[in-house]
């Protein structure tokens, strides 16, 4: 065996290894999500008796409302930011990407400052600001900030369609003011779709983010009917004092389903959208 053989059985031993030790987590957490509350403590990977009964039990552990109800409050508030952030997001690259406007440098390097601004630091002044609206309890924390290009990785979507755009011939906006098309006309009927790759990823970000922030949630929703799936794993430990955690454990698998179907659904549109920068032929 020579000398880069041996170099590459090693990487791939290390490899193997390493990736051992990233799986181990989630298969203890598949695992857990059927044993017993007895059973937890055991060193053993996966149960003696596996318990399909903590999925049909968890999903109605909770007073008055099965999970289907806050399955449905979730991809109600992520459908609203989807489609409110998607458009806006869009629109606002469009204009960096395409129009020359006073102070456009400016304006983009305040962009650009953004993407650096920790959430934190707009956090008190927000929930502040949304109180005194009446917003709280409500959707519109979330709904309102992505419809004006805001929420979260709102500056990152802009940036993302930004650089796309511009990958985009400036040709076919000239064949279009010809034809007599304005500039909503160009960017509905021309950009708008050529940008479907990046409009994915973005949608992708966004499902992901939007469906994994607890604490924004818990932050402006208070009332248990318009709980999301992540505050509903918080009623597991706050309802009962003995904690069943075979169901808490099989309800959070349950929970990253809609992210993984999303996202191996559109895997290609999203590499395309990230490793995309021009029109292809």
């Amino acid at each position: 065996m020579t000398v880069t053989q041996r170099r590459t059985l090693g990487s791939h031993i290390f490899l193997a290894l390493f990736s051992i030790v990233m799986v181990y987590p989630i298969l203890w957490w598949v695992g857990a999500a059927f044993k017993s509350n007895d059973e937890m403590s055991s060193p053993n990977l996966f149960p003696k008796v596996w318990l399909w009964s903590n999925f049909t039990d968890g999903w109605v552990a909770l007073p008055k409302f099965t999970f289907m109800h806050f399955y449905m409050n979730s991809f109600e508030l992520i459908a609203g930011v989807l489609v409110t952030s998607v458009l806006s997001c869009s629109l606002v690259a469009f204009g960096f990407a395409r129009l020359d406007f006073p102070l456009k440098n400016v304006w983009f390097s305040i962009l650009m400052v953004t993407l650096m601004l920790p959430s934190q630091v707009t956090l008190v002044p927000q929930y502040i600001m949304f109180n005194t609206f009446g917003w709280i309890n409500t959707y519109l924390p979330f709904y309102v900030p992505h419809a004006l290009a805001g929420g979260i990785g709102g500056p990152f979507f802009i940036f993302l369609l930004i650089q796309f755009i511009r990958g985009l011939p400036k040709d076919l906006d000239e064949s279009a003011k010809i034809d007599g098309c304005s500039w909503f006309g160009i960017y509905w009927r021309i950009i708008l779709p050529l940008t479907k790759p990046a409009l994915v990823t973005v949608a992708i970000y966004c499902f992901l983010w939007n469906w994994d922030d607890f604490f924004g949630h818990l932050l402006y929703i208070n009332s248990v009917d318009k709980y999301t799936v992540g505050l509903a794993l918080k009623l597991f430990v706050d309802s009962q004092s003995a904690l069943p955690w075979g169901q808490l454990l099989a309800m959070s698998l349950l929970s990253i389903v809609p992210s993984l179907i999303i996202f191996f659904m559109a895997q290609r549109h999203f590499v395309d959208g990230i490793a995309s920068g021009a029109v292809k032929g």
